[in-house]
């Protein structure tokens, strides 16, 4: 069968589903492949379950009008939602960068949604599977698509475009992540740059922050560029004074922004979301009060509070580029008992143990009153701090402190599953 005549059924059943555990009767289930699974095998699962079909690519598994073979699932999975991006005529947004990308793109929807319909990418999903399951949950009344874009190596964010095909484009900053798949900074700027490159392609909208002349640089050709910075930008702002959250000042018009994130290191976002917002004409009120009402979850910049002591809670992901901004803007924040608490590193490569030992370098720039690191590899420093192997001891650890008028910084890849501690000590 054609994806054509896919496209017939999803018209009629428009819910996809990649897991059982989640189908509901009515849905198409793709039988996707993993390392250690088969979704062929649970085709007869997720028919009994109640799916009206199961899309597969082993003929073994067939189901007399039940099954839908092709020749791999994945690939129809993406041709389907490239099919159906095809039917809308609306900007569609594309997020990609190191850092920020989530957030920015959560504040981006907080924007848009003050005015427009908006379907975005659902918490993280914004892989080889998430960006089409993102664009196959886009309904006819849609007036915009935020669409993020995630990558650890070459091609990838190339993949997606030519999957979401995005008219405007948002790279958030390029710096030291993922690069045990991108092999330097360099091989970061050139993944995250095929964004720029559908962009120009296309004669789309770049939003660029200006500040970071490597943007300015890689941008240059694309035929519209919308810019944002703390000068010689389209939309200008710049970090107010305060004690816990990020308060901005947006210069033209003059507005006041007070952000319920931690950390001057989220002007950016902040400032990505309101260049969007004035571009896809929202009044400045509108957009101050959206970013305003946003609250981050999902550990990202969030901060909590119990009894005498305030946590930052940052742990969703960390690479060089994030620690150095968080550790630098907790350093600056004017309160007594400041204690970091931070996670390994994940996929830095050969890069790895002198990024690691980087971090220790710029730790010890600072005062703390405690500095705990979670993994296997700050093992070399545990004679100078207090280290342990995950976070599950940590946590144990944490519990018998009995910390009071403390201030924490909670931070590291989400494999080092830092939130753990917070939840022993019944914070989350």
């Amino acid at each position: 069968m054609s994806i054509e005549e896919l496209y017939k059924i999803y018209l009629q059943y428009p819910s996809v589903q990649t897991d059982t555990r989640k189908l509901k009767p009515g849905d198409i289930f793709f039988a996707l492949k993993g390392p250690n699974f088969n979704g062929n095998s649970f085709a007869q699962q997720a028919v009994d379950a109640g799916a009206v079909c199961a899309v597969i690519d082993e003929k073994d598994f067939e189901i007399p009008a039940k099954t839908f073979l092709v020749q791999d699932v994945l690939a129809a999975l993406q041709a389907l939602a490239h099919h159906h991006r095809k039917q809308f005529h609306i900007p569609f947004l594309a997020i990609t960068g190191s850092n920020g990308k989530t957030t920015t793109k959560e504040l981006i929807h907080a924007v848009l949604s003050s005015t427009y319909k908006v379907y975005t990418t659902e918490g993280n999903l914004n892989n080889h599977i998430g960006v089409p399951l993102t664009i196959l949950k886009i309904k006819s009344d849609a007036d915009i698509a935020v669409i993020e874009m995630g990558a650890n190596h070459q091609h990838e964010i190339e993949s997606y475009c030519k999957i979401a095909e995005p008219t405007h484009g948002i790279i958030t900053n390029c710096g030291k992540a993922h690069l045990e798949g991108f092999g330097s900074v360099e091989g970061v700027k050139k993944a995250k740059g095929e964004l720029y490159d559908h962009l120009r392609k296309v004669q789309g909208t770049a939003f660029v922050m200006w500040d970071y002349d490597y943007l300015r640089d890689m941008s240059n050709g694309i035929a519209d560029i919308i810019k944002y910075g703390t000068k010689e930008a389209d939309i200008t702002g710049n970090v107010l004074p305060s004690s816990t959250f990020l308060n901005v000042k947006i210069n033209h018009p003059e507005t006041e922004i007070h952000t319920k994130l931690v950390g001057d290191y989220n002007l950016p976002n902040v400032l990505a979301a309101v260049a969007v917002g004035r571009e896809m004409k929202i009044g400045m009120e509108k957009i101050k009060q959206s970013v305003e009402d946003y609250t981050p979850s999902n550990s990202r910049s969030q901060l909590l509070e119990k009894n005498s002591n305030k946590f930052i809670l940052d742990a969703y992901n960390a690479n060089p580029s994030s620690m150095k901004l968080a550790i630098e803007n907790f350093a600056g924040i004017d309160a007594p008992g400041k204690i970091m608490m931070l996670g390994a590193m994940a996929e830095m490569g050969e890069e790895s143990m002198a990024e690691h030992q980087n971090l220790v370098e710029l730790i010890k720039k600072y005062d703390w009153q405690n500095v705990v690191l979670v993994g296997k590899q700050f093992e070399p420093f545990k004679d100078q701090f207090t280290v342990f192997e995950n976070a599950a001891t940590a946590a144990e650890w944490f519990v018998k402190q009995n910390f009071e008028n403390s201030y924490f910084l909670v931070k590291g890849s989400r494999s080092s599953q830092m939130e753990k501690i917070l939840v022993a000590g019944g914070i989350v």
